[in-house]
């Protein structure tokens, strides 16, 4: 079984990935719906909205934290290579970070960066919006379920 300092930044780890998991989820599950239930001015003016307030300190600490918690445990876990539960760190640590984070930087913030650039009244933020949803809805699903799988891995390592 995992002991000490190892052990401490794994239980970390499961509350971060999983922290991260569940606004995914909230996402994917009601609030895109929701967003996409409104016109579409609305809805766009609203996604604006949010992406500013996600990038408050709050949520980037459990966001960009739980990355750099995931880089520590794959490095320790290649250092020290435990007899137990390396397998699952591992592929725990990659799930977050290749899967969460990395989709995050390469297909999200791309999408939120261009909307951000759109008044949400004219013709091409309407035009754009449903494809917006779709595809950042779409993107959300991965890193949702690339982050609970990360937590359920280092879960895992832990038994």
């Amino acid at each position: 079984m995992i002991e000490g300092p190892y052990f401490v930044l794994t239980v970390v780890g499961v509350l971060g990935t999983g922290l991260v998991a569940g606004v995914f989820c909230a996402f994917s599950t009601f609030v895109m719906k929701g967003l996409a239930s409104l016109p579409p001015a609305q809805g766009v003016a609203a996604m604006q909205a949010i992406n500013v307030t996600a990038l408050m300190p709050a949520f980037m600490l459990v966001f960009i934290g739980s990355a750099v918690l995931c880089a520590v445990i794959a490095v320790v876990t290649f250092v020290l290579w435990p007899d137990e539960g390396t397998v699952e760190l591992l592929l725990g640590s990659a799930l977050y970070l290749f899967g969460c984070f990395g989709v995050t930087i390469a297909a999200n913030v791309p999408r939120n960066n261009k909307l951000a650039e759109m008044d949400p009244g004219t013709p091409e933020a309407i035009a754009y919006w449903p494809t917006y949803v779709s595809e950042w809805s779409m993107w959300n699903h991965i890193r949702m379920v690339a982050s609970a799988a990360g937590a359920v891995l280092y879960v895992l390592a832990l038994t």
